[in-house]
């Protein structure tokens, strides 16, 4: 059972890890608000692929939110800790569900990255229409989805070798 709990938290460490350096490893600015295009959602979809719904949360918020810290980000923090947190839980359930049902996880993944960009997109818009005004948040929808639609391409792209490579959650629990 210690184990297990090693494994889990090695597991959660690692994607809060990869979360913050795909949201930094390549930043493409964006109108409006100022921020930027990253392929950090895919780390993010993947957390809920590969971590339970808790792990998932704290693995995807942490991550993310650190790059906007580490950034300069500081006002957007709380946004994308509960933002990317709850696509990750959102993720983990719908994998969870399908897999009890039969479903392939591939089919998760896209779940997971239509996940993404609904609650990216709607999320960051709801906060950028408090912080810059409705105009401003506005011009950021295009960007969100960009963002969104490249993390569930780049998740797609991943999740065969990382399933072939890491434990299924299941076997980690």
């Amino acid at each position: 059972m210690r184990n297990n709990s090693v494994k889990n938290l090695a597991a959660a460490a690692l994607f809060a890890a990869l979360s913050c350096v795909f949201t930094m490893a390549i930043r493409i600015p964006t109108p409006g608000t100022g921020g930027y295009i990253h392929p950090g959602d895919a780390a993010v979809i993947l957390s809920g692929i590969f971590l339970d719904p808790v792990a998932a949360f704290l693995a995807a918020g942490i991550g993310s939110c650190m790059a906007d810290f580490l950034g300069g980000y500081f006002i957007y923090v709380p946004i994308t800790f509960v933002v990317k947190g709850l696509v990750a839980v959102v993720t983990s359930v719908v994998y969870c569900h399908g897999v009890s049902k039969g479903k392939s996880g591939k089919l998760a993944v896209l779940y997971g990255g239509i996940t993404d960009i609904l609650l990216v997109t709607g999320g960051y818009f709801l906060c950028e229409s408090l912080l810059y005004g409705p105009a401003a948040a506005f011009l950021s929808l295009p960007a969100n989805g960009i963002q969104g639609i490249s993390g569930l391409v780049i998740a797609g792209v991943l999740y065969p070798g990382l399933e072939r490579t890491l434990e299924i959650r299941e076997k980690v629990r």
